[in-house]
């Protein structure tokens, strides 16, 4: 169905296929696929292609990964959406290590984000 989120449509249509037999035969074919997709979108953007060609290039590479998800069982708009939280949780801990300097987010190098981030990562676990 359209209404799909297109993650899940996508998910659903690789399942119709695969049901007849259009399917990669193992995970290696799926990973090449992968490694094959972001070089055409590195060679789409190194020739400065128009944004069309680069979203185009982008739904090939996205439509791999839900293969791969649902390779490994995985629903990608679960997966996705538990990484949208995970990275919420941490650009927070950014948030607070700004707050308790008294400064903002903007203000912080890169590399205080990025330790700001680690420490984070590094509580999570």
């Amino acid at each position: 169905p359209l209404a799909f989120p297109a993650l899940t449509r996508a998910l659903k249509i690789q399942k119709r296929a695969a049901s007849v037999g259009f399917d990669w035969p193992g995970r290696e074919g799926i990973i090449d696929k992968l490694h094959e997709e972001i070089g055409e979108l590195n060679e789409a953007a190194a020739e400065g292609a128009p944004r069309d060609k680069i979203a185009d290039e982008l739904g090939d590479l996205l439509f791999v990964v839900v293969n791969l998800a649902r390779f490994h069982g995985v629903k990608p708009e679960e997966a996705l959406d538990g990484t949208n939280r995970k990275f919420l949780r941490r650009f927070a801990a950014i948030e607070d290590t700004a707050r308790a300097g008294n400064r903002q987010v903007s203000d912080m190098t890169l590399e205080e984000m990025e330790a700001a981030w680690t420490e984070a990562k590094r509580r999570e676990r």
